[in-house]
């Protein structure tokens, strides 16, 4: 279990020239804390009615994780944002442990605010830092964030699936199985958040070998891997388990991708998934504006749709013969073969195909998000393309397994 401890929290006496600050200084005592957050409530001493709440969290920091070491919060403002009087100031730690919301210390402060200085209209900024010897914040992924291939995965993706998609259900505690794990890096953040009875990661392309090597660019160490996570060179199509061995199937951004199909993947999801269980399924949308996944490449952002648009041979020759505009993929480097090869084998996917497959084989839907493009425009190429099947970028579903 994380172990966070609050080890200081103090306030400036309010003065009528000096600014007021809580100061709050904690410790990690573990590789890695997640959702760390701090609270301010300020209640009247004498009646003990509420009179100011404020959170690092709802001041606009997401501390998605912080690694092991010492941290400094500061709450300020240029005068007490309080009437005169007497009040307690209780200063709380938080962070999530398992998908819980866990205190993990909390400190009371007596102070005392005279008429000047107090300022009723001021109000609390905050900052959180490094002390000395601790990685600086500007290290960790979820400050340096949408472009981050590490934030992608091990933050939103890990927090997307879990949380928004699966709803921190208890069965993230059970057996977990991702169907096309890729890097591995959202299996290790699902792993360290919710600490499931097992997670597996298959995927037959073996990139999760490289998992210590990303790890060696972050401010985690190697050993942060947990004994309940592994991985296997497997297929979807023969997933080497038992009937009903997993209470837990996600697959992100993979479906896409199985040559020849995925309608064999999903009767194999559906096998090893046991009765009652969640699947969470994100696949690539063919018909979206980048559903070709040739984004990196400069023509296919100048054109949207253009793989709709475009004749196999005129795309075939732009994306062998260019280089694309290489995204942080940590240290995975693609050729451009290797770009047109994925190409070739999408799976050309819809909203409306995929639920229909997921209905017939006795999945019932539980929650669904989709993300719409702002405009299609239309030409004579896309005519004979549905409304839906062009404007839907991205569907996010998860699923109860209802079979018998």
């Amino acid at each position: 279990m994380p172990e966070l401890a609050l080890i200081h929290a103090a306030l400036t006496a309010p003065t009528a020239d000096a600014p007021i600050a809580f100061t709050i200084r904690f410790e990690v005592d573990a590789d890695v804390a997640f959702d760390v957050d701090v609270s301010l409530d300020i209640e009247d001493a004498s009646t003990g009615s509420p009179r100011l709440k404020a959170q690092l969290a709802a001041a606009g920091w997401d501390v998605s994780w912080l690694p092991r070491g010492h941290y400094e919060v500061h709450a300020l403002a240029p005068r007490m944002p309080l009437p005169a009087g007497r009040y307690d100031a209780h200063v709380a730690l938080w962070h999530r442990d398992a998908g819980a919301r866990v205190k993990a210390g909390a400190a009371r402060i007596a102070f005392e605010v005279d008429a000047a200085a107090a300022d009723p209209s001021a109000t609390l900024a905050w900052q959180l830092r490094s002390l000395p010897g601790t990685v600086p914040l500007d290290r960790l992924s979820w400050r340096r964030g949408g472009g981050d291939w590490f934030f992608k995965h091990f933050d939103h993706a890990a927090r997307t699936t879990a949380s928004y998609l699966l709803g921190d259900s208890p069965l993230l505690r059970g057996r977990i199985l991702d169907v096309g794990c890729g890097d591995g890096i959202t299996d290790l953040g699902i792993a360290l958040r919710w600490r499931p009875q097992e997670l597996v990661g298959i995927d037959p392309f073996r990139g999760y070998e490289r998992l210590g090597e990303v790890l060696a660019g972050t401010a985690l160490p190697a050993s942060v891997v947990p004994p309940s996570l592994r991985f296997l060179p497997a297929s979807a199509n023969e997933i080497p388990f038992e009937d009903d061995r997993f209470d837990v199937v996600i697959s992100w951004g993979s479906l896409e991708h199985i040559v020849g199909g995925y309608a064999q993947a999903l009767r194999e999801i559906r096998r090893v998934l046991r009765p009652g269980g969640l699947l969470m399924a994100h696949p690539g949308l063919f018909y979206s504006d980048v559903g070709n996944h040739l984004g990196e490449f400069p023509f296919a952002r100048e054109e949207p749709y253009v793989h709709l648009k475009r004749s196999r041979e005129w795309l075939r020759e732009r994306v062998l013969a260019g280089e694309p505009d290489r995204m942080d993929r940590s240290g995975d480097v693609a050729t451009p073969a290797q770009y047109w090869q994925w190409f070739t084998e999408l799976n050309p996917i819809t909203v409306g195909g995929f639920e229909r497959e997921l209905r017939e084989l006795g999945f019932e839907p539980w929650r669904v998000a989709l993300r719409t493009h702002d405009r299609v425009d239309y030409t004579a190429e896309l005519q004979s393309y549905s409304f839906v099947d062009l404007a839907v970028g991205e569907l996010y579903v998860s699923a109860w397994n209802r079979k018998r």
